[in-house]
C-alpha cells in the first residue's frame, strides 16, 4: 500500500458498510454477549480476542489468495464448512442440553480455564467458518482504490474491520457490567446458555446448508 494512495471517500464508505455489518447480530455477537453476561468482562474479552484473531488470520489468508481457493474448490470449501457446522452444532447442543449452574469469572486476575475456553471457542468458531473468508474476498475488493497493492490493502481493510469489531465487543461487554449480579444467578445462567445454544444450533444448520456459489 503506497503512501498517499488511500481514497478517503472510499475508505469512509467502507467504514460505514463495515460498521453496519459488524453490529448485525450473528454468532460472534452471541458468543461475546453470553461469555460476558455469564462469566464477566474477562470472559467476554477472551471470547472477543479469539474472534478477532480468527478474523485477522482470515484477512491475511484472503490477502494471500487462500480465500480464492475456498471459492474455487468445492471440496476445500465443503471440508471446512462441515467441520465448522459440526463444531457449532456440538457447542450448541452442549449449551442447550447441559447448561451451567455456576460459573468461574477468573477473579484471581489470571486467565481462568473458562476464559481460555471462551478464547478457543471464539477463535475456532471463526476459523471453521469458510463464509468469513468468502465474505472478505467478495466484500473487501469493492473498497480497494486503483493503483494500490491489492494484497496489502486487503489486509489493511481487514484490520480496520477487526478494529471496528473490537470496539463493538467493548460496547457489548460494558453493557453487561451493570447487570452483572443478576446475570450471574443460576436460573439466568441456565437460560442464557440455552438461548445461546439455540443460536449456535441455528447458525450451525445455516452453515451446513450454505454454498460457496
Amino acid at each position: 500500500m503506497g503512501r498517499g494512495m488511500i481514497d478517503i471517500p472510499l475508505l469512509l464508505a467502507f467504514l460505514v458498510a463495515a460498521s453496519v455489518l459488524t453490529i448485525t447480530p450473528g454468532v460472534d455477537t452471541a458468543m461475546v454477549l453470553r461469555s460476558a453476561a455469564t462469566g464477566g468482562p474477562r470472559q467476554g474479552v477472551m471470547a472477543g480476542i479469539g474472534i478477532s484473531i480468527g478474523c485477522l488470520i482470515w484477512g491475511a489468508a484472503v490477502s494471500l489468495g487462500l480465500g480464492a481457493l475456498l471459492k474455487a474448490s468445492e471440496l476445500a470449501y465443503e471440508i471446512v464448512k462441515w467441520i465448522g457446522a459440526a463444531y457449532l452444532l456440538w457447542i450448541g447442543a452442549n449449551l442447550l442440553l447441559k447448561p451451567r449452574q455456576t460459573l468461574d469469572d477468573g477473579a484471581d486476575g489470571e486467565a481462568s480455564p473458562a476464559g481460555r475456553i471462551a478464547l478457543y471457542r471464539g477463535f475456532l468458531t471463526n476459523m471453521l467458518n469458510p463464509k468469513i473468508g468468502i465474505f472478505y474476498m467478495t466484500f473487501l475488493p469493492q473498497f480497494i482504490p486503483a493503483g494500490v497493492g491489492v494484497a496489502g490493502y486487503s489486509l489493511f481493510l481487514a484490520t480496520v474491520h477487526v478494529g471496528l469489531t473490537v470496539i463493538w465487543f467493548a460496547i457489548l461487554i460494558a453493557a453487561t457490567a451493570p447487570l452483572a449480579r443478576i446475570l450471574k444467578r443460576a436460573p439466568v445462567i441456565r437460560a442464557l446458555d440455552r438461548l445461546t445454544g439455540g443460536v449456535f444450533l441455528a447458525f450451525g444448520v445455516k452453515l451446513a446448508a450454505s454454498s460457496n456459489r
